[in-house]
């Protein structure tokens, strides 16, 4: 359901309303002074329209007063007690001039206090719907400014997040093509490619905040092949997912850090053989991926749930879906599990 703002009201609407709100009063007080028998159909009309014209264009000041000037409230009453004076006065020097008959005039001398009263109430209730339509409009637009500004702030925060990943890959990465270089150049030039290629997708997708699972799982092949240029046969991976998965929709570059920090605390304790495994599946209409690595609990120095890696995907998740539990760790012997849960749109 769409939440109703003040805002939603076009000038014309306003106008239209305003308008008839006078349209309303004057034909009620033409019924009620014709049906008193005091004066006659076209006496009880011309009354009926000056006192509502002059009093339309009194209250269009005081909204005009309210819109722009802000006045206090002691200001305000003393502007609607001054303003409805000079309506009263302003109606009865025109009432005279359109209508100069005795028992008339005898009606509307006699009418003043009442007139006074009338136009003092309809001043104030003008004043008083002013100031509140004016005071949400503003308490609005305060609102929606801070709600763009959190908005860029956090859009700032999400792309500083997804842009301090990539100097760290890279550092290492240029540090694996620079032992290249001399033992085994082919191997460095396809690494080149292969980052060249992985940087040129990073870059297509900066202005990207969610991508589907196959379009994140060809990325995050484009850095296995280049981490497997680094590690040799060291480096396993196996990525397994359920055939319909494969286009839900997670944040952009999500993976990449998830399985870097897989492959940093599998591979860097270790000396032997290891295996990334990777499962995607749909759990309780959320995707949830399931990374594993090896690890050697003796000589691993890593604590769960630490890392720079792990953190930035956090904060990602948390400012994209307001939530803390999307992403979890866990050790169990010697595997460790990283849980990562992604809400998927109604």
């Amino acid at each position: 359901m769409q939440t109703l703002s003040v805002k939603n009201f076009s000038t014309s609407y306003l106008v239209m309303t305003y308008l008839g709100w006078w349209v309303t009063w004057i034909l009620l007080q033409t019924l009620v002074l014709f049906n008193t028998g005091i004066l006659s159909w076209y006496a009880a009309l011309n009354d009926a329209i000056t006192t509502n014209v002059v009093l339309g264009l009194g209250g269009y000041v005081m909204i005009s007063s309210v819109r722009f000037y802000h006045p206090r409230q002691i200001l305000r009453l003393t502007w609607s007690i001054g303003l409805s004076l000079i309506c009263v006065f302003l109606i009865r020097w025109i009432a005279m001039q359109l209508n100069d008959d005795i028992g008339y005039v005898e009606f509307l001398e006699k009418s003043m206090i009442v007139r006074g009263l009338f136009s003092w109430l309809m001043i104030s209730i003008i004043t008083i719907i002013s100031w509140i339509w004016y005071y949400m409009r503003e308490q609005q637009e305060i609102e929606s400014r801070k709600t763009k500004t959190e908005n860029l702030a956090r859009e700032a925060e999400l792309s500083r997040l997804r842009q301090q990943l990539q100097p760290h890959f890279l550092f290492n990465s240029l540090n694996s093509i620079s032992a290249l270089v001399g033992s085994k150049p082919e191997e460095a030039r396809k690494m080149i490619q292969e980052l060249s290629d992985f940087l040129r997708g990073t870059i297509k997708k900066d202005d990207q905040q969610y991508v589907n699972l196959e379009e994140e799982l060809k990325h995050l092949q484009l850095y296995l092949e280049i981490e497997k240029v680094r590690f040799g046969h060291r480096l396993k991976t196996e990525i397994i997912q359920e055939e319909h998965t494969h286009k839900l929709l997670l944040p952009c570059l999500l993976l990449q850090p998830l399985v870097e920090n897989a492959i940093k605390f599998g591979l860097y304790d270790t000396i032997g053989e290891i295996t990334i495994r990777l499962e995607a599946k749909v759990v309780d209409s959320h995707l949830s991926i399931r990374i594993e690595n090896p690890f050697d609990p003796e000589t691993s120095q890593r604590q769960p749930g630490t890392g720079f890696g792990l953190n930035s995907v956090q904060r990602r998740l948390y400012l994209l879906y307001g939530r803390n539990d999307l992403l979890s760790t866990n050790a169990q012997e010697t595997t460790f599990i990283t849980e990562l849960k992604i809400p998927q749109p109604a």
